[in-house]
């Protein structure tokens, strides 16, 4: 059985796993429970970005305090804005005009954020 497994290519098996779990969700009608996973697993996301940024901040909270007041309120406050942001489009599943918003929110904030950081590591 070993080398049979190991004769298929990594890929097939990757897809015939796949394809095994959604036979299993459609016989068992387990769609409500695909769903439920599926939310846990975007709150898991929107965590696992949060923490990342603290993280960020933790290593790096040295340089930013050496920076002015306002760029150190206004990086910290496109930093919050865009993970409010990000924590909409988890909660509300935006489409159309506002699903175009939260891109336009996400790049105004990353537009401060590289903005910001350029005028403190000015030479």
């Amino acid at each position: 059985m070993r080398k049979l497994w190991d004769r298929i290519p990594r890929l097939a098996r990757g897809l015939g796993i796949i394809a095994l779990a959604a036979a299993i969700v459609v016989v068992l009608s387990l769609e409500p429970v695909l769903a439920t996973v599926g939310g846990l697993v975007q709150i898991a996301f929107f965590l696992a970005i949060a923490l990342f940024l603290f993280l960020l901040w933790r290593e790096r909270r040295g340089d930013l305090e050496a920076w002015s007041e306002r760029n150190r309120r206004l990086f910290y406050a496109a930093i919050v804005l865009a993970v409010v942001d990000i924590g909409m489009l988890v909660g509300l599943g935006p489409s159309g005009p506002d699903a175009f918003v939260f891109f336009a929110v996400l790049g105004a904030c990353a537009w401060v954020l590289v903005r910001t950081w350029r005028l403190e590591h000015r030479y």
